[in-house]
Formats: structure tokens, C-alpha cells, sequence
């Protein structure tokens, strides 16, 4: 099957009236969600909104880019409420893809740039059947390849309603650019793919594949990679111990393989139970140890676990479940006023962010030379994190679909 490059809704997406503070103000993105879905209902309605509201165009879905303070992303277009995670751009910054998940339903949206207006996000053609249950894209740095994560099965049939919403089936599959589109689907297959579960793709511009495999017998993420062959993909290698130093998933590869940054839980170092950390490669193939990215990225009341930097290496795209405080509340809460509130983005989902990402060099200047590091040093475990490790792997893994959410 070939999915053409026209996948979405071919109506051009306007540009919402966004409240100042949208957190502040649940009502206000409620009319604009409203008026989103409603360039849903047919043509004309569109092109008579055009005339006062100016399409979307520009990089980034015609968002002002943010500075060193993280901003959220696309709000009302891509972080709308729901639960949305992960995120992948083409090369040329002309298609934009990210995970939303509803109950045990998880899919992947995207959004294309079209005769310099951005479609609709809708739900991609090939992530549209319900059974397959498809997360945490990725797009090659050269353009060629889409990776993603599926619980799709081989012979094609759909996956049973037990298990539907469970990640313990996982894996990467991936697909080819054919004449602007998509090639079918295809199990990326041994040696990448395991009995075990593997999930978050990221590849580097000689073909490298980073990913995150699960140890069966004691549930414990780490991240390893496969280098790129003729026959497909070497026999994947574990990143060193000082790397996978606590519990770690989803990490994302420079295109250089100069640095990756990871989701990790259980190190003394954190602001939350997950934050982000980047850790430096040198040419002799050294790793620094783990650095983490500060409060202003990881914080206390949010956990943090699917990285993405843009191709152009300006901007760290995050998730984040941070939750701010509603200082425009209400003096007495209402029922209406909730339902509002929930409804918005930063209400406890997983939301996208991005902030410049000049921070990376920054960080580089402070992470401990990598050719002064031994290859393996192992990381002592705190002593709570043993007790705490069945339930934060449950709730990571979890979050995959929506089926649980963090309470902070």
C-alpha cells in the first residue's frame, strides 16, 4: 500500500485567536477548539473564516519560536488538551507529525505544509485504524525513513480488546519516502526487534538507530544502539552503565551522534520522578556522565519523557505533564468552570513545549570530558529506588497510551 503525500484534510488551518495566558482563561480556548473542529464541517465555512483570520504559514506551523524560557507548543493546534507526546519533523520543516492518545486509543497526527499554508492536523492515513495502536514517530535526518512504534501485528490482524492500550507487544516499524509519500509499514525486524519491547526510535545521518529495550525479567529500560549495515542493522550494543545509569527510555540522537538526550527516573539528581538529562560523545566513541537540564526544563510539579530537537538544531521540543498554578480561578469553583479547565492544555495531560536549544552548547561546556571516562562506571542506585521502581516502570510505560497519568 502507498500513502500519498496528501494524507490530511486539505483545508488550510487558520490561525486560532489564542488567549494571552491560556491557562488562565479555559473558556477562551474552548471557543477556539470549537472553531477548529468546525473548519471541519465544509468548505465555504473555511474560506469565509479566511477572510478575517490569516492562514498558518511559516516555519513551525507559524509559531513565534520561543527564547530561553519554554513555551508551549502550538497551543490550540497541537497541544490542545489531549494527550499529546513525541514529535518529528522531515528534513525541510514541511511536515510535522506528534502522538495523541485517548483512553487505550493511541495514533499519530501530522500536519503538512501546503502551498505555504499548513493543513488541518488529522489523524496520518496509515495510524488511522484504531487496532494497531501507534506512537513516538521519528523521521530520518536525510528524509528517507519514517520510524514509529507499533503494537501492530505481523499477518496484519487486529490486536485483541485485551490488549488493546497495554505496551508489553512492542515494536519499531518503519517506512520508505516514495514520490513525496509514505511506503506501507514494515516490522523493522531482527536484530532491532526482540522478544523483549522495544520503543523510541532515533537515528543518526549515517543510519544509526538509537532505541530503548526493556529487560523482560526485571522490567528496567536501557538505551542501545545499532549501527547501520548492508544487510540492514548490526547486533544492537547497550550504551555504557554511567549512560544507563538509573532508568532510562526515549532518548534522542544528534544526527552527528555528538549528544543524546534521554528521559531517566531514579537518580538523586532529579527535580521530578522523570526529567531529561544530555549526555556528550567524543570521536573515540567516550560518553560524559548524565547532565540534567535544569529546573527550567524538568520540574517538580510535571514529568518529562519524550525529547525531540528540531533539524535545524535550534529548538528542544518536550513533553512535559507540568501543571501551573491557576492564579485566575475562580473565588468558588463550579462544575463548568472544571470541565473548561480540563479541556486545556498544562491540566495535567502531557502537553508539548519547545525552548531555544542553545542550552545544548552551553551544557557541552560543562559536561566532563568524555575521552577522561572509562566506558563502563557503574551508577549506585538510591536506596528507595529499588521500592519505587515496579511502580514508576508501570506509570512510564503507561504513558505510552493515556490509560494512567501521573497526580503530582
Amino acid at each position: 500500500m502507498f500513502f500519498p503525500p496528501r494524507l490530511f484534510y486539505s483545508e488550510k488551518l487558520q490561525t486560532p485567536a489564542l488567549p494571552e495566558r491560556l491557562v488562565m482563561r479555559p473558556s477562551s480556548l474552548l471557543i477556539v477548539l470549537l472553531f477548529v473542529c468546525g473548519g471541519c464541517a465544509n468548505t465555504s465555512d473555511n474560506d469565509q473564516s479566511a477572510e478575517t483570520t490569516p492562514a498558518l504559514t511559516g516555519p513551525y506551523l507559524g509559531q513565534t519560536p520561543p527564547g530561553t524560557e519554554p513555551e508551549l507548543f502550538a497551543p490550540g493546534i497541537v497541544s490542545t488538551g489531549m494527550h499529546t507526546r513525541d514529535l518529528a519533523m522531515t528534513p525541510e520543516g514541511d511536515e510535522i507529525y506528534f502522538s495523541v492518545s485517548a483512553g487505550p486509543l493511541v495514533t499519530i497526527l501530522g500536519s503538512r505544509l501546503v502551498d505555504g499554508g499548513w493543513t488541518m492536523p488529522e489523524v496520518a492515513e496509515f495510524s488511522a485504524d484504531p487496532w494497531v495502536g501507534d506512537i513516538e514517530p521519528h523521521i530520518s535526518p536525510d528524509g528517507s525513513r519514517f520510524f514509529f512504534v507499533s503494537k501492530r501485528t505481523l499477518d496484519g490482524s487486529p490486536i485483541s480488546k485485551a490488549e488493546l492500550g497495554k505496551w508489553d507487544r512492542a515494536d519499531i516499524w518503519v517506512m520508505e519516502r516514495v514520490n513525496g509519500g509514505w511506503s506501507e509499514p514494515v516490522n523493522l525486524g531482527p536484530p532491532v526487534n526482540s522478544d523483549a519491547d522495544e520503543y523510541f526510535p532515533s537515528t543518526t545521518s549515517d543510519g544509526t538507530i538509537y532505541f530503548t529495550r526493556e529487560d523482560p525479567e526485571t522490567g528496567r529500560n536501557y538505551i542501545y544502539r545499532s549501527r547501520s549495515n548492508e544487510s540492514g542493522y548490526a547486533e544492537p550494543e547497550r550504551l555504557p552503565e554511567h549512560v544507563n545509569s538509573a532508568n532510562q527510555f526515549n532518548s534522542f540522537v544528534a544526527p552527528d551522534e555528538s549528544y543524546v538526550i534521554l528521559g531517566v527516573f531514579g537518580r538523586t539528581d532529579s527535580h521530578g520522578g522523570a526529567d531529561y538529562y544530555i549526555v556528550f560523545r567524543d570521536e573515540d566513541d567516550m560518553w560524559s556522565d548524565p547532565l540534567n537540564l535544569g529546573p527550567t526544563v524538568n520540574q517538580e510539579r510535571g514529568q518529562e519523557w519524550a525529547p525531540y530537537v528540531s533539524p535545524d538544531g535550534k529548538y528542544f521540543f518536550f513533553m512535559s505533564t507540568r501543571q501551573p498554578y491557576p492564579g485566575d480561578a475562580p473565588a468558588q469553583l463550579t462544575r463548568d468552570w472544571l470541565l473548561d479547565f480540563h479541556q486545556l492544555p498544562e491540566s495535567g495531560n502531557p502537553a508539548m513545549y519547545w525552548v531555544d536549544a542553545g542550552f545544548v552548547e552551553e551544557l557541552r561546556q560543562e559536561a566532563d570530558p568524555p575521552s577522561s571516562r572509562r566506558q563502563f562506571r557503574p551508577y549506585t542506585q538510591p536506596s528507595w529506588f529499588i521500592a519505587h521502581a515496579a511502580f514508576q516502570i508501570f506509570t512510564i510505560r503507561s504513558t505510552r497510551s493515556s490509560a494512567f497519568m501521573y497526580s503530582t
